[in-house]
């Protein structure tokens, strides 16, 4: 299939961006055609973010072209852009949460009737129409607050279409979702791609990819690679674009004797998300939980760690039981987490690069109650080196980093901290090939000097490659332990979709 060359909806070329010293985008190019999605792939730090916020109008390019609907523009601010056609649909999307479903589509343009008061049945009957259309039952009086992600999102693809977008770039929109809701997801988007708009895709996902995009563009430390047609290239020619390298080994295993039991967990309980979990972590070894999403895998990780209750059952750390709930006395025993949403949970946002690289250890930084400067940032150099952590500056806000880098900074927290347990949940979430191989890398390192590591992980091949062992989850319960040669995509899968019994309640 050769790539349509007529006149593109939305065309930048040679387009660049700098931030000071910071050379963010050096030569983005990007065309969006009616009827196509369009995948924009590329490591972390690559550029993608800067060229979508330029198309949205939260930044102006310094140089380059931007064509929208064959005519030159210049979006000043964010409005400008909504108003040319042009809809933004992020990752997690920012409703009010104390409106409804309508007012939150109608926000700043509510319609009026002939006595100029808001028309609140007209509103109504539009969105009703607009979920409709869209295949989805949403409630439009509803409160946005306790929406899930995923409705979030179609949320805002609704208010997009009411506004007429000609153009709708989705922005990392599957990386909270489950695999229900990503088809459900797809096939709103290809129903918009049939109707004549166009749409861009931006995951580190490839399946995701492959399965919705009709045409791929790779970008490269800030600049444009080369866009292919999906079905002419291949998952591996992409991933060599992407990262000016053939990345032959995802999934790095070095040699690992596997040692004594580090971690013990017996009869863990907690009615409604767990029940009966028995299972060991030895050291040298990486042992992987694994199901669906909703499987209680996670809740069993932060009960292990003390953040999330348990009512019966026990942990033992060296044979030394673990008071249930005291997440610090897991941490003094040898225990570090590094939890799945990193952002809420892993890092201070508005703290600097070395600041939460050392906050594990902080009691051993300090003398007479205060810690020096000098201190922190000679702490945090040795693991912001080795994990390679790229930021402008040891003082650098994390929440400026992108999001693998914002990884290895949680890892170097945790790795400070010399635990014997690691417990790691989604390692590589969100993140790109690149810098995932560098994780795997790092995590099977750790391994193989006696490290004991509990990976939980949503994505099979990560699931297959990296543990020695996988334990499966169904339903809050243990449904099968197998061996690394026993685990296959059939045998995992099977046991994360037959459980034997219900949880009591």
């Amino acid at each position: 299939m050769s790539i349509d060359r007529g006149t593109p909806t939305l065309c930048l070329r040679g387009v660049s961006k700098s931030f000071g010293a910071v050379a963010a985008l050096r030569d983005g190019q990007l065309e969006l055609r009616s009827g196509s999605i369009h995948a924009l792939v590329g490591e972390n730090g690559a550029g993608k973010s800067t060229l979508v916020k330029i198309m949205a109008g939260v930044h102006t390019r310094d140089t380059g072209d931007f064509e929208f609907e064959g005519r030159g523009v210049e979006f000043r601010n964010t409005a400008e852009s909504k108003a040319a056609g042009i809809a933004v649909i992020y990752q997690e999307p920012t409703l009010f949460p104390d409106l409804s479903v309508t007012e939150n589509i109608f926000m700043g343009r509510q319609p009026v009737d002939r006595f100029r008061r808001i028309d609140r049945p007209a509103m109504r009957a539009e969105v009703a129409g607009l979920m409709q259309r869209l295949g989805v039952s949403i409630d439009p009086d509803r409160p946005a607050q306790g929406l899930s992600i995923a409705d979030q999102q179609i949320i805002e693809i609704a208010k997009a279409i009411s506004l007429d977008a000609k153009v709708l770039i989705m922005d990392e929109p599957t990386a909270a979702l489950s695999g229900v809701e990503v088809e459900r997801l797809f096939t709103v988007a290809r129903s918009l791609r049939d109707e004549g708009r166009a749409l861009m895709f931006i995951s580190h996902r490839f399946e995701e990819v492959f399965s919705l995009c009709d045409t791929i563009t790779v970008m490269r430390d800030g600049a444009y690679v080369s866009t292919v047609a999906t079905q002419d290239t291949t998952v591996p020619e992409i991933v060599r674009m992407m990262v000016g390298r053939n990345v032959d080994e995802l999934f790095p295993k070095f040699a690992s004797t596997i040692g004594d039991v580090v971690l013990r967990v017996r009869g863990l309980t907690f009615p409604g998300k767990f029940a009966d979990i028995d299972f060991d972590v030895h050291a040298g070894e990486i042992v992987a939980l694994a199901g669906l999403v909703g499987a209680g895998r996670s809740e069993v990780a932060r009960a292990v760690f003390g953040v999330d209750p348990y009512s019966s059952g026990e942990v033992l750390l060296k044979g030394e039981p673990l008071p249930a709930g005291k997440p610090a006395a897991a941490m003094r025993a040898g225990i570090g987490f590094v939890p799945e949403d990193r952002r809420q949970q892993g890092l201070v946002l508005e703290a600097g690069v070395a600041t939460n690289i050392t906050d594990a250890i902080r009691g051993d930084l300090t003398k007479a109650g205060l810690i020096t400067r000098k201190a922190e940032n000679t702490a945090a150099r040795t693991w912001a080196t080795a994990l390679e952590v790229k930021c402008n500056a040891l003082d650098t806000l994390a929440g400026t980093l992108s999001g693998g880098n914002q990884q290895k900074v949680v890892l170097a927290k945790w790795l400070a901290a010399n635990p014997i347990l690691l417990i790691i949940d989604e390692p590589t979430r969100g993140i790109d090939v690149g810098t995932k191989s560098e994780v795997h890398r790092r995590m099977s390192h750790l391994a193989s000097h006696g490290m004991a590591i509990l990976m939980i992980s949503s994505e099979l091949p990560e699931v297959l490659g990296m543990a020695d062992r996988v334990l499966v989850m169904h339903e809050g319960r243990l449904t099968a332990t197998l061996s690394r040669d026993e685990a296959t995509p059939e045998s995992v899968m099977f046991a994360a979709t037959h459980a034997p019994k219900e949880i009591p309640a």
